[in-house]
């Protein structure tokens, strides 16, 4: 059952909302469990990463990371790691259950061979992250723009 629930939160995250019903099951059924206690580190800054994150229960806050005000706070349905999932990066902070949570743990190996055995997802996926990339150019151009009247 817990899988299943897996399964319907992992839909309400873009990433996973555009995937094959066969490669989102892969992904829910494959994926590691783990469960944040409060005060714990679910990894530190400038570590490399092997994939992502899926927050289901929780809070987990951003330590460190380069923004003004040093601290995000992160709430389910939120995936942690987006890029770590496609190609290998560093973690930008670190990241701390601010109360018990629970993460499925999606390596990108995993993440991969699941787009792998579906042609389909991949395509899926390429598209929407083709439309992100236009939309943040789009608002890029806006602020430039913007600048230069300035």
């Amino acid at each position: 059952m817990a899988r299943d629930d897996d399964l319907h939160d992992l839909t309400r995250h873009p990433i996973f909302a555009v995937l094959e019903p066969e490669a989102l099951r892969f992904i829910a059924l494959s994926a590691g469990q783990r469960i944040l206690r409060s005060g714990e580190v679910l990894f530190s800054r400038d570590e490399p990463s092997d994939g992502g994150y899926f927050l289901r229960s929780g809070c987990v806050v951003f330590e460190g990371g380069d923004r003004a005000g040093g601290e995000k706070i992160i709430r389910p349905p939120a995936l942690i790691g987006e890029m770590a999932l496609i190609a290998p990066t560093r973690r930008p902070a670190t990241a701390i259950a601010q109360e018990p949570s629970g993460v499925l743990q999606i390596s990108r190996t995993l993440f991969q061979r699941a787009l792998s055995e579906s042609p389909r997802s991949a395509r899926r996926l390429q598209q929407f992250l083709e439309k992100r990339l236009q939309g943040f150019a789009q608002e890029l151009n806006a602020l430039r723009e913007t600048a230069l009247e300035d």
